[in-house]
């Protein structure tokens, strides 16, 4: 369990050689969730920016898109990406995520 006031949001530039403003606010970290998930958090992504392309090993990732639109690239395969759309990145598989220029933020 973790308390809003005790939340840090994190602001990264550039995340995994992407471009752009990330913000990421751990909810659950990897103690608390167990070996398989690295971490349950909120990531904010500002307008056009870039998660970059990067690969996972010994752990899964899901995305929700809480807001805005933009593309999820899956293993080279470019699926647009809006509001209530769920993305699943597999234990080595790659994936990236690139935000519409034209909304005020991202989030997932």
């Amino acid at each position: 369990m973790t308390t809003k006031e005790e939340r840090i949001v994190e602001r990264i530039e550039g995340a995994s050689g992407g471009k752009g403003i990330l913000r990421k606010e751990v909810l659950i970290d990897k103690e608390q969730m167990g070996e398989h998930c690295g971490l349950f958090g909120e990531v904010t992504l500002e307008p056009g920016a870039v998660l970059g392309y990067h690969e996972h090993h010994g752990e899964t990732e899901t995305y929700y898109i809480l807001s805005g639109n933009g593309v999820y690239v899956d293993n080279g395969e470019e699926i647009p990406a809006k509001e209530g759309d769920v993305f699943f990145c597999k234990d080595g598989e790659t994936f990236y995520y690139k935000v519409a220029l034209k909304y005020e933020n991202n989030a997932y």
